[in-house]
C-alpha cells in the first residue's frame, strides 16, 4: 500500500511523526507537509504566486518533503507536482480537536478533503491539545475498528477524534458550534481574534462533539458534496 501523510502543524510537527511512524506498517510512506504551521487555513490554495517546495531529510526510509504553502496544497503537489499515486491519505495527528464547525476552518480535514477531489480515499486524525500519548496508543484500535467494518468501502473521506484516556470507539457526524471569536483590540486598529468556549453537553452521542467530550473515539464520514440533497430531490419532485 503506498500511502501520503500530511498535516496542518507543519513539518517535524510531533504529531506527524508519530502518524507516519506509525503508517509505515501499512505500507510504504511519503510525507508531504506545510514549511510552517498552517492550523486554520481551511482548503485554501496557492495560485498567485511561486512556492517552495523541497526534498527534506528527517525521518529513515521515508522520502520527506517541505512545501511552503497550505495542507490542501501539500496533497496538489503530491498528485500534479510529484506526480505521485497512493493508495490511501492520512493527515494529522491534529494538536486539537477537528470537530463540529471546526471542521470547516481545519486545514487537517482539507488535506483530506483534496485528497478526496483528487480521487484519493483518506482519513484524518485530530487528539486532546494536551497530548498525542492517548492517539498513539489508539492508532492501531481504530484502524481496526475501520477495515474490520469496512468504512473505506461505504465511504472515501472520514474524520478521527481522540480524547484523553478513551473509551469505546463511537460512529459519529458533525455536531453543533461550540466556539465563538470575539475580536480584542491590542493596539490601534490592530484587532486579534480569541476564542471562547460556550458547550454544553447534550447527550447525544451521536455527535462528535459530545462523543469525544464524554471519553468517546469519535469517527465521523465526511463528503465534499456541498449540494443540499434533501432540498434538490424536493424540488426536483
Amino acid at each position: 500500500m503506498r500511502i501520503l501523510v500530511v498535516n496542518d502543524d507543519g513539518i517535524k510537527a510531533p504529531g506527524l511523526e508519530i502518524l507516519a511512524t506509525w503508517a509505515r506498517k501499512l505500507g510504504d510512506v511519503t510525507v508531504i507537509a506545510p514549511k510552517e504551521e498552517q492550523s486554520a487555513k481551511s482548503h485554501s490554495i496557492n495560485i498567485r504566486h511561486p512556492f517552495e517546495a523541497k526534498k527534506v531529510s528527517w525521518l529513515d526510509g521515508i522520502d520527506c518533503y517541505s512545501v511552503e504553502s497550505s495542507p490542501a496544497d501539500c496533497v496538489r503537489f503530491a498528485v500534479n507536482g510529484l506526480y505521485l499515486d497512493f493508495d490511501l491519505v492520512f493527515s494529522g495527528i491534529n494538536k486539537g480537536y477537528n470537530v463540529a464547525d471546526d471542521i470547516a476552518y481545519s486545514g487537517t480535514v482539507a488535506a483530506i478533503c483534496e485528497a478526496a477531489h483528487l480521487g484519493h480515499k483518506a482519513v484524518a486524525f485530530s487528539t486532546v491539545p494536551i497530548s498525542f500519548q492517548w492517539a498513539q496508543e489508539s492508532l492501531d484500535r481504530v484502524w481496526k475498528y475501520i477495515c474490520d467494518n469496512k468504512y473505506l468501502d461505504l465511504n472515501g473521506l472520514w474524520n478521527v477524534n481522540i480524547p484523553e484516556d478513551p473509551k469505546d470507539i463511537l460512529l459519529t457526524r458533525q455536531g453543533r458550534a461550540y466556539f465563538r471569536d470575539v475580536f480584542d483590540e491590542v493596539s490601534p486598529e490592530q484587532y486579534q481574534a480569541r476564542g471562547t468556549s460556550f458547550y454544553e453537553k447534550s447527550g447525544k452521542l451521536e455527535e462528535d462533539i459530545d462523543a469525544v467530550m464524554s471519553g468517546f473515539i469519535s469517527i465521523s464520514p465526511l463528503t465534499v458534496d456541498h449540494t443540499a440533497m434533501n432540498v434538490f430531490r424536493k424540488l426536483k419532485k
